[in-house]
C-alpha cells in the first residue's frame, strides 16, 4: 500500500565517503531529497573529514560512520572485494543490533556500489522498500580477469553480485550506456527488473565558475593563479582506468609556438590509503619526465599558486572544491579522458562554469556533451586527434568563440541535469516502490537466512587466508 506520509526517511547505504563520481552522487541524492522535505541520513564504513566533500563534514547531511571496527579496506593490499562485502555486512549488522537505523523507521533505503548486504537489509527490514543504484557491473570492474586464478577467485563474488540484486525493489543506473552494459552482463536479471535511468546531477545555484556570473572578487582572487597562463584542465581520480596519460601525451605533441604560456593541470581525487593513486602518480609523472615536459606536484593552494612560471604540467593532489572553481574559472578546455566512462559528473561541472570538454567518444559522455555545441568527441585511442583539438581551441578559436560554446554547456546542464532533477527522480522511484506489494516475510526469511549462511562462509574464507599469511 502507498505510504500516506507525505515527507520520507530515507537511509543511505555507502561503503566509503571520500572523493569521487559515486560519492558525488550520493552527496547530491541525499541533500536533494533533504531539500525536498525528507528525513536523510547515510551509514558509511569510513568518511575521513580531510577527504571527503563539504556537505559531509560541515553538517549539511547526517553522515554516521558504523561497522568499521572488525575488517580493514584490505588485507596487504589484496582481497578487497571480501573486505568490501564484510565491511557492508558489518555496517548493517552494527545498525540493526544496536537499534540504531531500526528507530529511524526507515521508509526506504538507498545502495549503491556493493548489492552483496541486501538479503540482509530485505530480512532485517521486511517492510522498507530498497533501490539499488548500480554505477556499473562491479565483476567488469575488476583488474586482471585474463588470469584463470583470478576468474576462479571472483567467481562467487560475480554470482554473489547478480543474485543479491535480485532483492532490491528496483534498480537504477546512471546512463543508458550503463543500462545497455548491465542488461547484457545479465540478461535474466533484465528479464525480472526494469534497470530505471536516473541521471547524476550537478548543483546550479552555486556556479562560482562559471565565466559570465563571475564576480569582480572571484576574478581578483583567480588573478594571482599563474596570471597571463592559459590552462588545459584534467580533472580525475588518479587511477589508471581513467587514462589521464592520454591528456599529458596529446599535450606533448602540441607545437611548441602552441604550447607557450599553456599550463596542463592534472587535479584530482588522491588518497594516500589507495595503492593505486600513489602508483599512477609516480607513472604520470614518469611520463612527462620522458616527454621532456617539467612538472610538478603540490597539494594545497598555496604551493600550487607558488610553483615555477616553467612548469608545464602541474599535478593538484585532492583538489577542494574551491580550488577547483577557480581551476575550473581558468580553464580554456576541459579534458575528459576516461573510456567508456559510466557516466562521467566532470564535464557537467566544466560546462556549467562555461568550459568547453573533449572528451572520449564511448560511454556516458556521448550523453552530455554535444558535439561542436557544448565541446568535442575524440577517439580515445588517437592521440593525434586530441592533439588538434587543443591545438584548436589555443590558436584558432577566438574567446567569443569559446565562450558560445560555454554558454551552450551552461543551458545543456540547467535544462537537463540539475540537481532538483534526479532528486525529483528518485522522489517518484520510491513513491513507485513504496505503492508495490512485496514478497512475503516467509521468502525473504528463507533468502535472508540464506544470505547468512554466505556470510559464514566468506568469514570462513578469510580466515583462512589470514591463516594462511601468518
Amino acid at each position: 500500500m502507498p505510504t500516506e506520509k507525505t515527507h520520507k526517511t530515507i537511509v543511505f547505504l555507502h561503503p566509503d565517503l571520500g572523493i569521487g563520481g559515486a560519492e558525488r552522487l550520493v552527496v547530491d541524492a541525499a541533500v536533494g531529497l533533504q531539500n525536498r522535505g525528507h528525513k536523510v541520513v547515510i551509514f558509511t564504513s569510513h568518511c575521513d573529514p580531510k577527504h571527503c566533500f563539504d556537505e559531509a563534514r560541515d553538517g549539511t547531511l547526517d553522515v554516521r560512520v558504523r561497522g568499521n571496527t572488525i575488517f580493514p579496506p584490505s588485507i596487504a593490499s589484496r582481497f578487497s572485494i571480501v573486505c568490501a562485502i564484510l565491511r557492508q555486512l558489518h555496517l548493517i549488522a552494527q545498525t540493526y543490533l544496536s537499534g540504531e537505523m531500526r528507530a529511524l523507521l526507515p521508509d526506504a533505503i538507498f545502495v549503491d556500489q556493493l548489492s552483496a548486504g541486501l538479503p540482509l537489509l530485505r530480512y532485517f527490514y521486511p517492510s522498507s522498500p530498497i533501490l539499488f543504484y548500480c554505477h556499473f557491473p562491479d565483476l567488469l570492474l575488476v583488474q586482471g580477469r585474463q588470469k584463470w586464478l583470478k576468474r576462479l577467485y571472483r567467481l562467487p563474488f560475480d554470482m554473489w553480485e547478480q543474485w543479491s540484486m535480485r532483492f532490491a525493489d528496483t534498480i537504477a543506473v546512471n546512463s543508458r550506456f550503463t543500462k545497455g552494459i548491465v542488461s547484457r552482463t545479465w540478461p535474466s536479471l533484465a528479464k525480472q527488473k526494469d534497470f530505471k535511468i536516473v541521471y547524476p546531477c550537478i548543483s546550479v545555484d552555486k556556479d562560482k565558475g562559471a565565466k559570465e556570473n563571475s564576480t569582480t572578487e572571484a576574478t581578483a582572487e583567480d588573478g594571482q593563479m599563474w596570471k597571463g597562463k592559459r590552462i588545459l584542465l584534467s580533472i580525475n581520480r588518479f587511477e589508471r582506468k581513467k587514462d589521464v596519460a592520454l591528456a599529458i601525451k596529446a599535450y606533448a605533441q602540441l607545437p611548441k609556438k602552441a604550447r607557450d604560456g599553456v599550463r596542463l593541470v592534472i587535479a584530482g581525487g588522491y588518497d594516500n590509503r589507495v595503492s593505486e593513486n600513489v602508483k599512477y602518480h609516480e607513472e604520470l609523472v614518469d611520463l612527462a619526465d620522458s616527454l621532456g615536459l617539467r612538472n610538478a606536484t603540490t597539494r594545497t593552494l598555496v604551493t600550487a599558486l607558488s610553483v615555477p612560471d616553467d612548469v608545464e604540467v602541474l599535478f593538484l593532489l585532492s583538489v577542494p572544491n574551491a580550488l577547483k572553481d577557480m581551476l575550473l574559472h581558468r580553464a580554456r578546455l576541459l579534458v575528459y579522458t576516461p573510456s567508456n566512462e559510466h557516466f562521467g559528473i566532470v564535464p557537467l561541472e566544466a560546462m556549467l562554469a562555461g568550459v568547453p570538454v573533449l572528451a572520449a567518444n564511448t560511454g556516458g559522455p556521448t550523453e552530455t556533451v554535444v558535439e561542436g555545441v557544448t565541446g568535442w568527441l575524440r577517439d580515445p585511442t588517437d592521440v593525434r586527434q586530441w592533439a588538434d583539438v587543443m591545438d584548436l581551441v589555443l590558436t584558432c578559436m577566438s574567446d567569443k568563440e569559446l565562450t558560445a560554446l560555454g554558454r551552450e554547456g551552461m543551458r545543456r546542464v540547467k535544462d537537463n541535469f540539475a540537481c532538483e532533477r534526479m532528486a525529483e527522480r528518485l522522489d517518484s522511484l520510491f513513491d513507485e516502490i513504496l505503492g508495490k506489494p512485496r514478497s512475503s516475510f516467509g521468502h525473504a526469511l528463507a533468502l535472508g537466512l540464506f544470505g547468512l549462511l554466505a556470510l559464514l562462509g566468506v568469514l570462513a574464507s578469510t580466515a583462512l587466508v589470514r591463516a594462511s599469511r601468518q
